[in-house]
């Protein structure tokens, strides 16, 4: 049946029409953001997990923040520790050499001297943003350092912030309130089991507050080889408390450049996976386009056709 008040074809052909218009506008939006799924109303699943993983992966750059501060810090205590243990060596070396018979041990105390307190001035300068691991001035011990490592969400969405961890304490160098707490201002003993020399007790920097006993690591004209060989066994205790203790601190600042490496891939690894998730296929997208533009100008076409049949009706009533 043919009416003049229905046009059944050009309805049809109007709904083909838009439907084609809203798919455009949904590929021209994908194309220009290049994204398939912008909003939760494009896939609210997609949607919701992209948007947890891009809040995670902020989280992760501030934990590489973190590792990089982290990092810092376990460098400048290092490099303090190493230089430490340079000008041990040297310490020890002169001691030997106070021990040759006929040497003006009052001289090479004057090295000693300069060589504590070049001591002294790498355990204050090996500070970074205002935390020195090596120098303590405080009433409490400095005890184990944080610094945070990892961004963990768990299987039922909780999250939590992992940390690395490193006792301080042994790093300490100089403690100028506790002197047992300091490498190098605790007191030694001498065990002459294992040195072979007289009993004695050495401590190689002396520190105000008084709770040191024993006897300074320095040569007068008067100390006699016996006492000589005490220091040496005592500043060899030392050195090898403080590789031990650079030993770990390198140990904990591999850790956190591996800890930093692996943050750096995890985000990559996320960032990869959000986009397969919401990205637009371009390639697709446009053989899309190019598609969606013939229909439309067919939808027209089809239109104009069903429009133009009211048209005909006229010539029947001539």
């Amino acid at each position: 049946m043919t009416s003049i008040l229905t046009n059944t074809a050009a309805i049809a052909a109007l709904t083909t029409l838009r439907s084609i218009g809203a798919n455009m506008d949904t590929t021209q939006n994908r194309i220009s953001t290049g994204l398939r799924v912008q909003t939760a109303a494009d896939n609210s699943a997609y949607w919701s997990i992209a948007t947890t993983m891009r809040s995670d992966n902020k989280s992760l750059s501030a934990v590489q923040d973190a590792l990089g501060l982290g990092a810092a810090k376990t460098d400048t205590a290092y490099s303090g520790l190493n230089n430490a243990i340079d000008v041990i060596s040297e310490i020890k070396a002169k001691l030997v050499a106070a021990r040759e018979p006929g040497v003006d041990k009052t001289k090479i105390n004057k090295e000693l001297t300069e060589l504590k307190n070049q001591l002294a001035s790498t355990a204050k300068s090996a500070s970074f943003n205002g935390e020195n691991w090596l120098y303590n001035t405080s009433t409490a011990a400095v005890g184990t350092k944080q610094m945070v490592g990892s961004f963990v969400r768990a299987a039922d969405g909780s999250v939590s912030v992992g940390v690395l961890e490193f006792d301080a304490s042994t790093s300490v160098l100089i403690d100028t309130k506790t002197a047992s707490r300091g490498a190098l201002t605790k007191s030694i003993q001498v065990d002459p089991a294992k040195t072979g020399t007289a009993t004695g007790t050495y401590y190689l920097i002396s520190v105000a507050s008084g709770s040191q006993t024993g006897s300074a690591i320095e040569l007068t004209g008067s100390t006699t080889d016996a006492e000589v060989e005490g220091m040496i066994s005592a500043v060899e205790s030392i050195f090898t408390n403080l590789t031990a203790s650079a030993a770990t601190l390198g140990a904990t600042n591999k850790r956190i450049s591996m800890q930093d490496d692996f943050m750096a891939d995890l985000r990559d690894t996320i960032t990869k996976g959000v986009g397969r998730l919401v990205d637009a296929d371009m390639n697709e997208e446009s053989t899309r386009l190019k598609a969606l533009q013939t229909q439309q100008q067919l939808g027209i076409q089809a239109l104009s056709i069903a429009n133009s049949d009211s048209q005909n009706i006229l010539s029947l009533f001539r």
